[in-house]
């Protein structure tokens, strides 16, 4: 009887071409949307800058282009820093989008394309503080439709979570980078706890003379989740 079953070169194919051509597709939709998204950043710091210099002309609003994955963008005390990430990635399987018609008339959806977003203290690169510490405040997801969604803290996790309707166009990302901003501004630096930091060596002291290296972060010594709205 004829062997009539698919070969494994048959399902090598076909995966190829049900997933690897799909992240393909994502992954240049994806740097080519990034690659808009940088030209909104710098727009951005253009406008805001002038007017911010107008209140007070220590306050800085500086867009520096990183390269084709890395954008920063400075908002007085603040760096944000924006990675788009150079693989794709799959929603995981316990995603409220899979029970949606969406996802479940064509799964190749859920491959998504990612753009971090980090909020580190200014002073941090100022100072080179190789040991200070940044913070996820917010993450992008841009699918081969051109669909996206915003995961992030307060109002950044939920007014952009219409994956299934939302395109990630120029007023859109206009829209993401304000309410980055806002949020970013809100996010203080707290006191670290007085027992994190009661014992200092000599060779911390000197260092701290020297190039004011003590570790910073926006929430050192408390959890980031402590801030009750999480992911």
């Amino acid at each position: 009887m004829e062997n009539t079953s698919p070969s494994a070169n048959d399902l090598i194919l076909k995966s190829l071409k049900e997933k690897s051509s799909v992240k393909q597709d994502v992954f240049y939709l994806s740097k080519a949307r990034f690659s808009e998204f940088k030209k909104i950043l710098a727009e951005f710091a253009n406008l805001v800058s002038k007017e911010a210099s107008k209140i007070d002309e220590r306050l800085k609003v500086v867009f520096t282009d990183k390269g084709e994955y890395e954008a920063q963008l400075q908002v007085a005390g603040d760096v944000l820093v924006f990675h788009l990430h150079t693989n794709v990635f799959l929603f995981d399987s316990d995603h409220s989008l899979w029970k949606t018609s969406y996802l479940k008339d064509d799964a190749s959806r859920g491959y998504c394309g990612i753009i971090h977003v980090y909020n580190f203290l200014s002073d941090s690169f100022k100072y080179n503080r190789l040991g200070d510490l940044g913070y996820l405040v917010a993450r992008v997801f841009v699918n081969r439709e051109n669909h996206f969604m915003v995961q992030g803290k307060r109002q950044l996790g939920f007014l952009y979570n219409d994956f299934i309707n939302s395109q990630f166009s120029p007023e859109q990302m206009k829209a993401v980078v304000e309410s980055i901003v806002l949020y970013t501004i809100d996010f203080d630096l707290f006191t670290p706890p007085y027992d994190l930091i009661k014992e200092v060596s000599l060779m911390e002291i000197k260092e701290l003379s020297d190039t004011l290296q003590m570790k910073t972060g926006k929430r050192l010594g408390f959890k980031f989740q402590a801030d009750s709205d999480d992911f």
